[in-house]
């Protein structure tokens, strides 16, 4: 299907999940897609999905110093990225106490530092072309916190700020950046995708027991369509005056609107005492 103008997506992280989605929504479209895979098999499933149209990328984005030249084979096949979809990363499982600081590299290092490397390799022809849209895939966990995945939530909380403040600098060369932040959906990131620390301190049995046991049983069962999130991903693209972040699905609203309530409530409750630290007149 033809679109009125066609496109040039960059979307990390293809070979499955939201991503996977991404890429054949915007192919089912008439768009060119570049998708990043880390695997030589990987790269010719995705190709089969729109022959011509889908250009496989051999990167792994947390290889920083391979993104510049990547990205630029990418573009010489693809012609000047018009969309960046930041979706390639993971989800940690651990509390903060049993979990390492290795394991918060590697957390930061996929879903933070990975995505900023390659904003930083596209962003100079965008600004130059005065146009582009950046769109990171944060998560609801970028926003509302839950126990036993610090880390992720504190990589999601990163890349929210990181893209909130990005648009501010890039809104007068025509860039657009919008964080993109989904609920549950039906892939595998709860699954095989997530990496699980290793349990070791009985004190937090009864908080992460049941929420790795609830979790795992979910996995493959989650409300969200991620053909659906494609399409919406679609009509943020096109939007006029896209937002700056975009929550996805019923339960990240819920979410999101149960913190803010919250919020107004404790910052009300604080009030007096906020407002005391200022000079005497």
């Amino acid at each position: 299907m033809a679109t009125k103008a066609s496109k040039t997506f960059l979307v990390t992280g293809v070979s499955s999940g939201l991503g996977r989605a991404f890429a054949a929504g915007a192919l089912d479209a008439g768009h060119r897609v570049v998708g990043t895979v880390r695997r030589e098999a990987d790269a010719d499933v995705f190709a089969a999905l729109g022959p011509g149209r889908a250009h496989p990328l051999l990167l792994d984005v947390t290889d920083y110093d391979a993104i510049p030249a990547a990205v630029a084979e990418a573009e010489r096949r693809a012609g000047p990225v018009d969309v960046l979809v930041n979706n390639a990363g993971y989800g940690h499982e651990g509390v903060l106490e049993e979990s390492s600081l290795d394991d918060l590299r590697r957390q930061f290092a996929a879903n933070v530092f990975g995505p900023v490397a390659m904003i930083r390799a596209v962003l100079p022809g965008m600004r130059e072309r005065r146009r582009g849209h950046i769109v990171n895939v944060t998560s609801m966990g970028g926003f509302i916190t839950m126990p036993g995945i610090s880390f992720y939530c504190g990589s999601k909380f990163a890349l929210e700020g990181i893209s909130e403040s990005l648009g501010k600098e890039v809104a007068g060369f025509g860039v657009r950046v919008t964080a993109l932040a989904p609920g549950q959906f039906r892939t595998d990131w709860a699954g095989r995708s997530m990496d699980r620390t290793a349990r070791s301190i009985a004190d937090y049995d009864a908080v992460m027991d049941p929420i790795r046991a609830a979790r795992q049983a979910k996995s493959g069962n989650q409300p969200g369509d991620p053909a659906r999130a494609a399409q919406a991903l679609l009509a943020l693209v096109e939007a006029e005056h896209p937002p700056v972040r975009l929550f996805l699905g019923n339960d990240a609203l819920k979410f999101v609107e149960g913190k803010l309530d919250a919020m107004r409530g404790e910052i009300a409750a604080w009030e007096a005492l906020s407002r005391s630290t200022a000079f005497a007149p």
